[in-house]
């Protein structure tokens, strides 16, 4: 519910004739995921048909054994299909929006690898992973805090470097210092974990390529280089 206000504050899910509109892409997004979510509380009931979705299955695992392990499998099978169904209309975003539906998927992967990959999300201290990412604790808040990672008003009002520059500092040293070092092991794990190779292609030599142009690939870079970020990328590297 929280991050439902969030979008709601933002201004993503406003109509599409409102003023300003909302995000088409979002609004799509958030419809696969109730709907994915709601056919299998349907069939949980007793309802038959063919299944509209292969996250279906996952959501229906979760419902029977509901865990942070089977509850994030559902929910980024879902966001991901969404992702890649609506690719065209993420086209359509600016770039300052493009850049920051990167970042939201490479978070909830990450925090899906936290419960269902210790090691490979945080190397020697992997004993901590699971705590750290279960969705019913407080810690889970500090990954996927999106108001925390995207301007709080769409459309984006300013160009990208500027907010890249008012980055918060935990951000910062979570997208640069932990996640980016892993990021192509985590979509090619990911995609295995999830069912769906066409995330593999959303990531290309461990940068993010949704809707974004491999050649402006060095935006992923940089905020790499300070040296809080180095001591965290060594300390937590997956090797």
């Amino acid at each position: 519910m929280s991050f439902m206000r969030w979008q709601v504050e933002r201004g993503v899910l406003n109509p599409p004739d409102a003023d300003p509109p909302g995000s088409r892409w979002w609004r799509e997004v958030n419809d696969r995921l109730l709907r994915d979510g709601c056919e299998a509380m349907a069939r949980s009931g007793g309802l038959r048909g063919e299944q509209s979705s292969p996250a279906i299955d996952l959501w229906s695992a979760f419902i029977s054994a509901p865990t942070s392990w089977s509850w994030y499998r559902a929910h980024n099978a879902s966001v991901v299909s969404a992702y890649l169904d609506n690719r065209d209309l993420a086209e359509s975003e600016s770039t300052t929006e493009r850049f920051f539906l990167n970042v939201v998927l490479l978070r909830v992967l990450y925090a899906h690898a936290l419960v269902a990959a210790p090691r490979l999300s945080l190397g020697r201290f992997a004993v901590l992973g699971r705590a750290l990412g279960d969705p019913r604790l407080g810690m889970a808040g500090i990954f996927l805090s999106l108001g925390r990672v995207l301007p709080d008003r769409y459309p984006p009002d300013e160009d990208l470097q500027v907010y890249l520059a008012e980055e918060h500092g935990i951000g910062r040293l979570l997208d640069y210092g932990v996640i980016q070092p892993r990021l192509q092991q985590l979509y090619e794990w990911s995609a295995l974990e999830l069912g769906l190779p066409g995330l593999r292609g959303l990531v290309r030599d461990g940068n993010p390529t949704y809707a974004w142009p491999y050649v402006e690939r060095h935006v992923w870079a940089s905020g790499s280089a300070s040296l809080p970020v180095r001591v965290l990328r060594r300390a937590t590297s997956p090797r």
